[in-house]
C-alpha cells in the first residue's frame, strides 16, 4: 500500500465514492490504483473508446461519459464524496481553441457538476506551468504564493489554459483544492517519456546548456499520494500545493540513464538555451504549417522541461500534508522503461 503511514491522520468513512476524471491517464490511473489499494470505492468517468482493462483489474466502477456533457457528469458524480479532476489536454501542441475547450471549458462543466451534485471535496490537477517563465528565480524558490502569468511563452496555450482553469475552479467551487505537479513520469506514461525516447533514438536530442541543472521530475506514484492526501486532509480545503521534486538528478545524468538503458550513444552534443529555444519555436511553426497532428520532438516546451531548474518549493505540502517524493528517479526510470517496452511491443 503506497500511502502507508501517511494516511493515518486522514478520516476515512466507509462507502464514500471517489470519482476520477482522466483515470485512464498517467496520474489518474495511479490515483485510482492507490485508492483501490486502500480499499476505497472508485468510479472512473471515461470515454466510451478508452482502454479500461487496467481499471477493471483494480475493481474500479466504469462510467462512460463526456466531460462536456452535464448529464453524464451528474450521473458519474451521483453520491460522490470526492472528485479528482485529472482529465486535461496533454502536452503543449494545439490551437488555443482546442486548449480552451479541453482544459478550461471541461473544468467549468466538471466544477458546475460538482457544485450541483453537492460533492464534498474536489481536487483539481493543475501544473507548475502557471508560473510562466522565470528568468530570475526568487530567493528560496517558487512557492504557491508567487504571482502567475509571468512571461508566458508566445503561443503557450497550455500554461494560459491551466491558469484560466484554476480561476474557473476557484470561482465555482471556493473550497477546491489545487495541486501543481511538475514533469510527471511513470508506468502508463504514453506521452512525455515515449516522445523523448523517440527523439533519443532519432538522434534529435542535445544537452540544453551545460546539462548540470537539476531536473524537476517526479514519479506519478508520488504525485498520486500527494493528491490523495490533499483531497482528504481537513486543512487542505481551498489550498494550493506544489507537488514537485526538489532536484535529485541532473539533465545530463537523466539523459545518460535513458541512453544507457536503451543501448544508445550518450548525448554529448550541446545547444545553448537561447538556440535550443528558437530551434523549438521553428520546429513548432513547421509542424503547424504541415498540420502535424502531434507535437514535434523538439519544441519550446520540451526545451523548457530539460532546462528549467528545480526551483519549486514543496514546504507547504511537506508541512501541512506530510508529503515528499519517495521514489528514486533512477529506480522509477527503470520501472517506466520496462513498462514502455511492453507497451510498444503490443500489437496495434
Amino acid at each position: 500500500m503506497w500511502l502507508g503511514a501517511r494516511t493515518c491522520h486522514l478520516l476515512w468513512e466507509d462507502g464514500l465514492i471517489n470519482v476520477i476524471t482522466g483515470a485512464t491517464g498517467l496520474l489518474g490511473s495511479h490515483i485510482a490504483e492507490q485508492l483501490a489499494q486502500l480499499g476505497r470505492p472508485v468510479r472512473a468517468l471515461v470515454r466510451s473508446s478508452s482502454d479500461v482493462a487496467f481499471l477493471r483489474g483494480l475493481g474500479v466502477e466504469i462510467v462512460a461519459g463526456d466531460l462536456g456533457n452535464m448529464q453524464s457528469l451528474r450521473a458519474a458524480f451521483a453520491g460522490a464524496d470526492t472528485v479528482y479532476h485529472c482529465a486535461s489536454r496533454v502536452g503543449d501542441f494545439g490551437t488555443w481553441k482546442l486548449f480552451r475547450a479541453e482544459v478550461v471549458e471541461t473544468t467549468r462543466t466538471v466544477m458546475e457538476a460538482c457544485r450541483t451534485m453537492a460533492v464534498g471535496r474536489v481536487l483539481h490537477v493543475s501544473s507548475v506551468a502557471v508560473y510562466g517563465l522565470r528568468p530570475r528565480i526568487p530567493a528560496g524558490g517558487l512557492t504557491e504564493e508567487q504571482p502567475l502569468r509571468r512571461r508566458l511563452r508566445f503561443g503557450d496555450h497550455y500554461g494560459l489554459a491551466k491558469i484560466q482553469s484554476e480561476e474557473v475552479a476557484r470561482t465555482l467551487v471556493p473550497g477546491v483544492t489545487i495541486v501543481r505537479p511538475t514533469w510527471v513520469f511513470g508506468p502508463r506514461d504514453r506521452h512525455g517519456l515515449p516522445r523523448l525516447m523517440k527523439a533519443l533514438r532519432g538522434g534529435w536530442v542535445s544537452l540544453v546548456g551545460s546539462g548540470a541543472n537539476l531536473l524537476n521530475i517526479v514519479h506519478a506514484r508520488d504525485v498520486a499520494s500527494g493528491a490523495i492526501l490533499a483531497a482528504n486532509h481537513p486543512e487542505a480545503r481551498g489550498q494550493i500545493y506544489n507537488l514537485c521534486s526538489e532536484g535529485e538528478i541532473t539533465q545530463r545524468q537523466f539523459l545518460d540513464a535513458l541512453a544507457d538503458a536503451e543501448g544508445l550513444p550518450r548525448v554529448t552534443r550541446k545547444a545553448p538555451l537561447r538556440l535550443a529555444y528558437w530551434g523549438g519555436f521553428v520546429s513548432e511553426i513547421i509542424a503547424r504549417v504541415l498540420r502535424f497532428r502531434r507535437a514535434p520532438f523538439i519544441s519550446r516546451y520540451s526545451v523548457s522541461r530539460l532546462s528549467r531548474p528545480a526551483a519549486y518549493r514543496i514546504d507547504k505540502a511537506r508541512t501541512q500534508l506530510g508529503w515528499s517524493p519517495h521514489v528514486k528517479i533512477l529506480d522509477g526510470l527503470r520501472e517506466t522503461l520496462d513498462w514502455l517496452r511492453q507497451f510498444e511491443a503490443k500489437p496495434t
